[in-house]
């Protein structure tokens, strides 16, 4: 079956969206992976502030990166019912580039983030550890209140004038 100037031409429309797409979920992964290598540092250096504004850029790029993923699958499904000819082939090449580049950054984003996992968790797991060495070093662990050890406890109070 031979396709017309404009249904070639419609198909190369939606590679070349499909094609920005994917640039811009690409740049958001970069960027992902860029907050959580950020992320990294302030584990390491306790700013609790600055993690908790990283985690919550965290949580925007990945709403943003879903979002673009809502509209990539449709046009996804439009290309792949596409008989590849001549004329287009060349941009549906381009596509499967940016696809496997997207792929890449995305196993460099779930590498990043499980790192930043485990050495959260190890550092909560200090911080424990730091908090039960304070409790047990505590000198006033086990004291009680000078208060608490009066003779006796007034029942009734008699008030005369």
């Amino acid at each position: 079956m031979e396709l017309t100037k404009v249904e070639i031409d419609e198909r190369v429309a939606v590679l070349k969206r499909l094609r920005k797409l994917l640039e811009m979920q690409r740049d958001k992964f970069r960027e992902y992976l860029n907050v959580l290598e950020h992320q990294e540092n302030k584990i390491y250096s306790d700013d609790g502030q600055a993690l908790k504004a990283h985690t919550q850029l965290e949580e925007q790029i990945v709403a943003n990166i879903s979002n673009l993923q809502k509209v990539i699958e449709p046009v996804q499904r439009m290309v792949t019912s596409f008989e590849i000819q001549g004329s287009f082939a060349e941009e549906e090449n381009s596509v499967h580039t940016m696809q496997k580049e997207l792929s890449d950054l995305k196993e460099k984003v779930l590498a990043q983030n499980k790192k930043n996992q485990q050495i959260l968790k190890i550092h909560i797991e200090q911080l424990g550890a730091s908090l039960d060495e304070l409790k047990r070093r505590n000198p006033y662990r086990g004291r009680v209140s000078v208060y608490a050890e009066s003779a006796g406890v007034a029942s009734n109070l008699s008030i005369e004038v």
